[in-house]
Order: C-alpha cells, then structure tokens, then sequence
C-alpha cells in the first residue's frame, strides 16, 4: 500500500516530529461536511487535497466527506471540532455526521 504524503502548509518545518498527532475524520456514506481547528499547526495527509475538497489553512481545516477518511497531522491541542450532516444538523443530534478520532504522539510511518 503505499503512503500517502502529506501537503505542508507554508510555515510546516521538515522535521519528522514537527507534527506529532493525528486527526481522522471518517465518513458514515451520508454527505457531511467538517470544520477542525488546532493551537498549533495543521496539514493534510493527502496526495491531492483539491479532489479530496478540502481547505488546509495554518490552523484549521474545513471540508465535505461521504465515504472514506481524511487524515491531518497537527501540533498542539485539538481546539474545536465541528460537523454537519446534508441537512446542516449537528453532531451529536445526527448520527450521519462524520466520526472524528484524535491521537497524539502518533509517529509518522
């Protein structure tokens, strides 16, 4: 399987643990759309985040999914999470909304 690089924000540092923790966003096959911002710094872990339509700013990042996952490294503190479902309903009161997992010092493979 091969790995997935990810796409730096301006200010990201190569450093392998420049961003030690990890968020997934995991779709339900239902259209969501998620907004996630951190303390510290935030990339994407894609090959093309234009066809994955999502935006990647310095700390914060805001996109749609149906199925699949969409992964970010960050550094810092997860600082808000928010999701909705088509309907614009959400989390926890939908359960279309997408799941959201969150690791720190997970090492980068």
């Amino acid at each position: 399987m091969a790995r997935d690089d990810p796409v730096r924000s301006q200010t990201a540092s190569s450093e392998d643990d420049h961003l030690p923790n990890l968020v997934t966003i995991v779709g339900r096959g239902v259209p969501a759309a998620f907004e996630i911002a951190v303390n510290g710094e935030i990339e994407m872990v894609s090959h093309d985040p234009l066809e994955d339509a999502t935006v990647v700013s310095k700390h914060a990042a805001e996109g749609t999914i149906d199925v699949g996952v969409r992964r970010f490294r960050f550094s810092g503190q997860m600082a808000n999470v928010n999701l909705v479902d088509w309907n614009g309903v959400p989390a926890p009161e939908s359960p279309s909304t997408p799941t959201v997992h969150v690791e720190y010092g997970v090492p980068e493979r």
